[in-house]
């Protein structure tokens, strides 16, 4: 059996600007990295503004298990289908973090047959939006420390400094650090941390701006310290600004590639979800929608986190109205979910599955909270049996759900037409009345307990005194009306990643919160969720390899 990267470099690519005129856009509206990459001009995005918008479909999942979901590789097929039936369709999509790429997961970038290419260089470097994210905000981080050294003009408590360096890599080592040491020249010394870049509020910055002026704007609201008076200093105060649009300059540019069957593929932002809001840009997804008929975007991890942040952030900010939700589960996983073992899961097991099929069940009953209409799919795996796919075909349209099977990964866009005829039936037969699930002026205490009782199931929430007293201070501040973005384990509906299932009778526990001014939210950490992952035993860059010619190896 081939493996991923081995069907992504023997594909045949179609040059971006042959992929590009598909969509009406003409070369000089792009911007080439290399023959199969390209940035959206500034000027492509003004002309095509005033264009109708297409039908916003969003692809979500249940908990990810060590089973695997294909959450990623479902958006491609489904894309992928669609064109096959002659509708105008574009992906938009986030760019993959090199923490799990050389991780836990290897490629991000689909997966089989429905895959987004040239997937080597989506896995890795891209087109440096990530390095750039990295660099402004360790600028902004170099100069907080540099205003201390030279004076501590604005008072900054340094035991109240919450603006954090980080790295696009997973490395435990640097979740907490001491910096500073050495001579007198060589600055303050105190204790510091690193986030990986996807956690950083400046990748959620660029991810909901609309444009430069709008992502300046939010750069200069970015609280980084305290003063000894306990009033914020935020990046304006510290004529940090500039600069830092000046390195994301071409990062807040949509990138377009294209699936293996040469659809096109806004690939632009990455947020994960359980640290941080989880979606793609805004501008990539606003940009698809006016230059398609149909556009598939995905939202990270579980419905629980991704999909609510798709909904109460993303949506909320950008005046976005989903038409349709794809919710992927498999067999596999729903048995997980009822108790079996990895290494027993192809097995036909009915009795395990009326017991996991209940985390698909709360899923369900999520999404309906926000009024769109739901297509549940599953990814077919060849140990699956025919009386566990009616099992769950019966299940779903019992709680009015279309349904449908998808062999993507095997047959690409032809293994997802059953998917794509349920989507264009969904889209043109239901129609969605998409609210948020919450208001703005609810207090932030009651916007946390809105998302705790009714997205995960939790009886209530605990919060330790020092997340209350921040909570308190976060609106004493002013951003009270802010929507909350839950820091929570992707692998359960609970804070408990070992609580399969459906979870009941338990309780959140916040530990700590802060407010991400610029982005426009308000951070809880819930549980033990870490903002620097670590990488696991064996991680996947031990697999990873490059030959004498320069061809990768390895990576998925």
């Amino acid at each position: 059996m081939k493996t991923d990267i081995q069907i992504a470099q023997e594909a045949t690519m179609l040059p971006v600007k042959d992929v590009a005129a598909g969509y009406g856009i003409s070369e000089d509206d792009l911007e080439l990295y290399g023959k199969y990459k390209a940035k959206f001009s500034d000027e492509l995005l003004e002309k095509v503004k005033n264009n109708p918008d297409g039908k916003l479909v969003l692809v979500t999942a249940i908990n990810p298990t060590p089973a695997g979901e294909g959450k990623t590789t479902t958006s491609i097929g489904l894309a992928q289908a669609l064109a096959k039936l002659d509708k105008k369709c574009l992906l938009a999509l986030r760019e993959p973090s090199l923490g799990p790429c050389f991780g836990i997961k290897g490629g991000a970038a689909g997966g089989g047959y429905a895959q987004a290419v040239p997937m080597e260089d989506l896995n890795l470097h891209f087109t440096g939006d990530f390095h750039a994210i990295t660099s402004a905000n360790n600028l902004l981080a170099a100069i907080v420390d540099n205003h201390i050294h030279q004076g501590n003009e604005l008072r900054i408590d340094t035991r109240q400094i919450i603006w954090k360096r980080c790295l696009d890599m997973n490395d435990r080592a640097l979740r907490n650090i001491v910096v500073g040491l050495g001579s007198k020249a060589d600055g303050f010394v105190r204790e510091d941390h690193f986030v990986i870049t996807v956690a950083t509020e400046i990748m959620a910055i660029l991810c909901l701006a609309e444009d430069m002026a709008d992502l300046k704007r939010r750069l200069a609201r970015i609280v980084v310290a305290y003063n000894l008076d306990g009033n914020p200093v935020t990046a304006g105060q510290l004529n940090a600004v500039g600069s830092m649009a000046a390195l994301l300059k071409d990062a807040i540019k949509p990138n377009l590639i294209q699936t293996l069957e040469h659809t096109g593929c806004i690939v632009h932002g990455g947020p994960f979800a359980n640290i941080a809001h989880g979606c793609n840009s805004v501008r990539a997804t606003k940009a698809a929608l006016k230059m398609a008929d149909i556009v598939i975007t995905e939202a990270g991890f579980g419905a629980d986190l991704g999909a609510e942040k798709f909904m109460d952030i993303k949506c909320r900010m950008a005046g976005l109205k989903p038409d349709a939700v794809v919710l992927v589960a498999t067999v596999r996983a729903l048995k997980y979910n009822g108790g079996v073992p990895k290494a027993d899961l192809a097995n036909e097991n009915l009795d395990a599955l009326a017991k996991g099929i209940c985390n698909l069940e709360k899923h369900i009953e999520n999404l309906q909270k926000y009024g769109v209409p739901i297509v549940v799919t599953l990814n077919s795996f060849l140990t699956d049996t025919e009386a566990e796919h009616e099992y769950i075909r019966n299940f779903c349209e019992e709680r009015g759900c279309e349904f449908a099977l998808s062999e993507v990964w095997a047959k690409g866009g032809e293994g997802g037409l059953d998917l794509a005829e349920k989507v264009l039936t969904t889209l043109d037969e239901k129609e969605s009345h998409f609210h948020v699930l919450y208001e703005d002026e609810l207090p932030l205490k009651e916007k946390i307990e809105k998302v705790a009782k009714e997205i995960y199931g939790a009886d209530g929430v605990n919060y330790i005194p020092a997340a209350e007293k921040m909570l308190d201070k976060i609106t004493e501040m002013g951003y009270g009306k802010l929507p909350v973005c839950m820091a929570k384990t992707q692998y359960s509906l609970s804070d408990d990643q070992t609580k399969l299932g459906r979870p009941e009778g338990y309780s959140i526990s916040v530990r700590d919160a802060y407010v991400n001014a610029g982005a426009g939210f308000v951070v809880v950490l819930t549980g033990a969720i870490m903002t620097m992952p670590g990488l696991p035993k064996k991680p996947a860059a031990y697999s990873i390899d490059v030959d004498d010619a320069g061809k990768i190896t390895g990576l998925f």
